[in-house]
């Protein structure tokens, strides 16, 4: 229970890194999704599908080093060498990256639809994104959660301070004064978020800068082929993951009419974002528990463990979905502007299930990395993906983005049905399969009541969180009791 209680507030520093950005980015929805910022939907939806590539690009960029790099920095003698080595590799593909991209700029932007001059911003967003992800990994591996946290929060603020000045005040200032005049461009708003975000990851890496005077610059070549070896698997986990996270707008963008592609993708990711609750709290438990799983590996029968870790995440996680599908219509209008957006509600139930069978899956996942058969996780990945692109390309023609919605959930799902499956194969773990099957189940029956029959009435949806509140306090009762005196002793 200590450990759990020490995983916990580990979890809790990262997810608070974890939550404020994902809280801001649902904040700007607000801002962005303003008809006086991006004045169409089609705006809103090419912002959307251009952060969708630069999340598939992000990916790419990191190739699975640093899943890599925890491993390998806890299992080998020489640290040094690990930080040394995965640093310059991520350097050398970079740089290699940037100089190709460059070269072939234009047809990168004919077959992508992305602007030039939006182009140009992205690639250096991606560069400085690439540049920190070891410097990050390395503070997290030395449990440094509140230096990572901090940093990721100053990143957040200068993101959301720059797209406040330059969206909102920086018109209004330049009507009076010369200087700003001169940086003021019309109908630039675009260009100004995609300049905020490239600001803001500059920012971060000057913070990280000092890791790199801190490393010695040699690269062990024996060491990097196995880690690039350990990581390949995990590039095309991540290679599939983003295609499951982002590839839904970027077909709809190649499906769809093009009279009607950017609003669609528009509406579509604008209430995908009060999904982003769940993803939230998928991600931060993540962070949390990854290092965690490595470490505990080398303790005897850490089996026990991860099955209690897995009960409390679908526990947490079925109350957060019911909660949030219960209170959608409020949270809709808090956080999205333009009524016209709110065509795509009906999405976010499927959306929101969706992340929660994804953070399943990643707590089931744990089998596949202590034992390093990384390879089914890109297996497992793979099929995900195929899913995904298979039932986008038959669902979209017919049902638009509602669709690529069922198509997001049925990939997360399989993929958590799979890895079970696999996983009592190759690393039994005692999961208690029925309470967790019935918190799921029971959950969404409530969500669904509460949202499909009785959507509006909050009187059916409150009593729906009471019913299911108090059937966790009758059944968890002694963990409960556990919990609490665990943190009064500590």
């Amino acid at each position: 229970m200590k450990k759990l209680i020490q995983l916990f507030r580990q979890t809790f520093i990262y997810g608070i890194a974890t939550v404020f950005p994902r809280v801001i980015s649902v904040l700007l929805v607000r801002l962005h999704t303003d008809k006086q910022i991006l004045e169409n939907v089609s705006d809103y939806g090419n912002l959307s599908l251009i952060f969708s590539y630069i999340i598939l690009f992000n990916v790419i960029l990191s190739y699975g080093l640093e899943t890599s790099f925890f491993r390998f920095f806890n299992k080998e003698s020489n640290k040094k060498e690990v930080l040394s080595t995965s640093s310059i590799s991520i350097i050398f593909t970079t740089i290699l990256f940037y100089a190709i991209a460059s070269i072939f700029k234009v047809e990168i932007s004919e077959f992508t639809g992305i602007e030039t001059q939006y182009l140009n911003l992205v690639l250096w967003i991606l560069v400085l994104d690439a540049l920190v992800v070891i410097p990050f990994a390395y503070l997290r591996a030395k449990g440094k959660a509140i230096k990572y946290s901090i940093i990721k929060i100053v990143n957040v603020i200068v993101y959301f301070s720059l797209n406040i000045f330059l969206l909102i005040f920086l018109k209004k200032i330049a009507v009076n004064n010369n200087f700003f005049t001169d940086i003021y461009t019309p109908n630039y708003e675009i260009n100004y978020i995609f300049i905020s975000n490239l600001i803001a990851s500059a920012t971060s890496l000057i913070l990280l800068a000092p890791f790199y005077f801190k490393i010695n610059y040699r690269v062990n070549f024996v060491l990097l082929k196995k880690m690039l070896i350990y990581a390949f698997p995990v590039l095309i986990s991540g290679l599939a993951y983003s295609i499951n996270e982002t590839f839904d707008k970027i077909l709809l963008d190649f499906i769809l009419p093009d009279s009607i592609a950017k609003s669609q993708i528009g509406m579509y990711a604008a209430c995908y974002k009060l999904a982003l609750f769940m993803t939230l709290f998928s991600t931060a438990y993540k962070l949390g528990i990854e290092p965690f799983f490595f470490k505990e590996a080398h303790e005897k029968s850490p089996q026990k463990t991860y099955a209690l870790i897995l009960e409390i995440f679908v526990i947490l996680g079925s109350s957060l979905l019911l909660l949030v599908i219960v209170f959608a219509d409020l949270l809709k209008v808090v956080f999205i502007g333009d009524p016209e957006y709110w065509q795509a509600m009906k999405i976010v139930p499927v959306i929101l299930l969706a992340n929660f069978c994804l953070g399943i899956y990643q707590n089931l996942s744990v089998w596949y990395k202590i034992t390093d058969k990384t390879k089914f996780g890109a297996y497992i990945s793979v099929i995900g993906a195929t899913f995904t692109l298979v039932l986008n390309i038959i669902l979209i023609p017919h049902y638009g983005y509602v669709g690529s919605a069922i198509a997001t959930l049925v990939a997360y799902a399989s993929m958590a049905a799979i890895s079970y499956v696999l996983g009592r194969k190759h690393y039994p773990i005692p999961y208690k399969t029925t309470k967790i099957g019935f918190y799921i189940i029971f959950s969404v029956t409530l969500s669904t009541i509460s949202f499909y029959f009785f959507r509006g009435n909050f009187y059916i949806g409150i009593a729906c969180l009471i019913l299911f509140y108090t059937t966790i306090l009758l059944f968890e009762k002694s963990n409960i009791r556990l919990l609490l005196r665990g943190l009064n002793e500590n």
